[in-house]
């Protein structure tokens, strides 16, 4: 049964890779110790589709990647010309071998997956903002007092089962070290900030009031429970490290273009703006955000901004032009570099002129406007795009007198700005670590629930239920087997 479905499965996907002019490789799990890799090919034409999974059974180390996706792009490429591949996308291994690969290549864009670098800001919070630390050294502090002592223990609980009608202790990390893994912390800032109502009702109890006659901790916490600018610190670092999930959540399921991750970033940016106006916060914490742009930001976006229909913006004459405004001026250094890179050396100078006619002549008003229709999504109700391939059409069939860079155009404005997880579930990794055999056959099941996904275009994984069902399925069939014989 599982190996019908993945032959199937495996088929369809190689047919698909193999009809594509050229193709994005993208990869994501290098950052787990003990998870799944996943290679996906993303294609012109919107589509996407698994090239394999690896169980790892340690941490990835830069070496192994490189010659993991080396070989990934020669297999797609099915021993052609690799000049197919247009890029790489991945979660990690940015500075080594993602930028070894490119500079072998110089017609590929390898870029770093924006969902992990948004992921990472909460961390470079935690490191650099004391409000960070602050908050969750007295949370840390809370939860063991409350958790530990016997007095506040039972007060706490008292005052949640009259409203809640259970009890709980404080949510505590295994390790404390917010400044390394602040992640692992938050779920504790989270629990005092909901139990707040409990603990401010047990701190007035006269039980509570005995124990502060005596105890000094307790009549500490008791101080800075009552303390409002201690819950306005606790509420400012929840709703920043909130901030950044939502964006890497609504990333990781509209799967944003390189041509958008500019603005992505100014949208974070005024986010921001927003949470230190609303918590009365010096600006550090731009900084901070400016550092990961730095450490994240490719010359490919500031390219595929420019070359991508979409963000034509209308100038007083009434033509469509590319966005060059929104740009530094090292930015649009970065475009004409990007853009000859990506051409022989022959070509350089006719891109370049192409280029110079794109910025002041635009694009036919009538086309644009066509490209930049938008129309209801009828699941989410969101706008979105009505066509998203008529960008990379406009291309390829109004803009002729621009031969050079439409090329580049065509091979830049499709590629993803982030790299698509595929999951499995702990249970279903143990056992893959069992034998070569079992590493295998989950292999062999997260491909053909992956690409059953990915043909729904379904990319978020909230769970692993196809793959789950999928391995009941395979143990049901492989016991009728067995009975049969």
């Amino acid at each position: 049964m599982l190996d019908h479905h993945y032959r199937i499965a495996r088929s369809e996907s190689i047919s698909r890779t193999r009809d594509a002019l050229f193709f994005q490789l993208d990869s994501a799990g290098w950052n787990s110790d003990h998870g799944l890799i996943s290679i996906a090919v993303n294609l012109p034409y919107g589509t996407t589709v698994l090239h394999r999974s690896i169980v790892a059974s340690s941490r990835a180390t830069s070496d192994y990647a490189e010659d993991i996706l080396r070989v990934a792009i020669d297999s797609v490429s099915e021993g052609g010309s690799t000049h197919r591949c247009a890029g790489i996308v991945a979660d990690r291994f940015k500075s080594k071998a993602l930028r070894s690969i490119e500079a072998q290549n110089q017609w590929m864009v390898n870029v770093p997956c924006q969902r992990r670098g948004f992921h990472c800001l909460i961390q470079d919070f935690a490191s650099g903002l004391p409000l960070f630390h602050s908050a969750a050294s007295n949370c840390s502090r809370i939860a063991a007092f409350f958790n530990s002592h016997s007095v506040g223990r039972a007060l706490l609980h008292k005052y949640q089962l009259q409203e809640l009608n259970h009890s709980h202790l404080l949510h505590y990390p295994s390790s404390f070290d917010p400044a390394r893994n602040f992640l692992n912390v938050f779920p504790m800032l989270e629990d005092v900030m909901g139990c707040s109502h409990f603990l401010q009702l047990a701190i007035i109890d006269e039980e509570y009031k005995l124990l502060c006659l005596e105890d000094p901790a307790a009549r500490e916490l008791a101080d800075m429970i009552r303390d409002m600018r201690f819950w306005n610190e606790l509420e400012a670092v929840r709703s920043l490290v909130k901030l950044v999930e939502t964006m890497t959540n609504e990333m990781e399921a509209e799967r944003p273009l390189l041509g958008q991750c500019l603005q992505l970033w100014d949208e974070l940016r005024n986010r921001v703006k927003d949470w230190r106006t609303k918590f009365v916060l010096e600006g550090t914490v731009d900084e901070i955000v400016e550092r990961r742009f730095k450490k994240n930001y490719h010359p490919a976006w500031s390219a595929a901004f420019i070359l991508d229909p979409l963000y034509l913006s209308k100038d007083a004459s009434g033509k469509y032009l590319p966005p060059f405004k929104f740009l530094t001026p090292e930015q649009e250094k970065d475009v004409d570099r990007l853009i000859t890179r990506l051409v022989s050396r022959e070509e350089a100078h006719i891109v370049l002129m192409e280029l110079m006619k794109w910025r002041t002549e635009g694009l036919d008003p009538l086309y644009a406007q066509a490209v930049q229709v938008k129309q209801p999504d009828p699941t989410t109700g969101k706008m979105r795009l009505a066509n998203p391939q008529s960008s990379r059409l406009v291309w390829e069939t109004c803009l002729g007198e621009l031969p050079s860079l439409g090329r580049v155009a065509v091979r830049l404005i499709f590629l993803h700005a982030t790299a698509c997880r595929v999951h499995c579930s702990p249970l279903m990794l143990a056992c893959a670590r069992r034998s070569r055999a079992a590493a295998q056959r989950v292999e062999k099941m997260v491909f053909v629930a992956a690409h059953s996904r990915f043909k729904r275009r379904i990319f978020v994984d909230e769970d692993e239920k196809d793959v789950e069902i999928l391995a009941e399925d395979d143990e049901a069939s492989a016991s009728v087997e067995a009975s049969s014989m």
